[in-house]
């Protein structure tokens, strides 16, 4: 199963996307538009990778403000999600994306990475943030179920 990754931003969306087993993220691509409400081709662009690459569900950051509160980006992401939802009939998860910005950029400034060639850069790692953090919750929550031990009716301690 694969799941992509979409970093919602006012002018890219930044794109990952897993490994067919869904264990690792990669960056994808950065989609670009000149105003941040023409989005035709933004959606086109989506469907046509989720076409090209069988993709079955969306990991979109969710963008809170660090002390959880929700502002506009907030507003405009979610009305984002529900037009790709009626483009697309994918079950989309909304991933906190606090923090995936400061760490693409310390990992582009680690990588000795130029100050304007970052710019070309940050989104798509965003969604590679965001994407991993799904993947890896994923992969935490089956590990941990598996690891429950059975009653005798053959079900987890918490009657699941």
């Amino acid at each position: 199963m694969r799941v992509i990754g979409l970093d919602y931003g006012s002018k890219t969306v930044g794109v990952a996307l897993s490994d067919p087993l869904g264990l690792t993220a990669q960056g994808l691509e950065t989609i670009t538009r000149k105003d941040e409400n023409k989005l035709r081709k933004t959606y086109a662009r989506i469907e046509s990778l989720i076409r090209e690459y069988d993709v079955e569900k969306i990991v979109l950051g969710y963008p809170k403000n660090m002390n959880d509160t929700e502002g506009e980006r907030v507003q405009k992401t979610l009305a984002f999600k529900e037009a790709l939802e009626r483009r697309t009939g994918l079950e989309i998860i909304l991933w906190d994306e606090r923090m995936s910005t400061v760490a693409s950029e310390r990992i582009l400034m680690e990588g000795h990475v130029r100050r304007e060639d970052r710019k070309t850069y940050i989104d798509k790692m965003a969604a590679v943030f965001i994407l991993q953090g799904y993947l890896d919750y994923l992969s935490f929550s089956a590990e941990k179920r598996q690891n429950e031990p059975m009653d005798e009716a053959g079900t987890g301690s918490d009657g699941d």
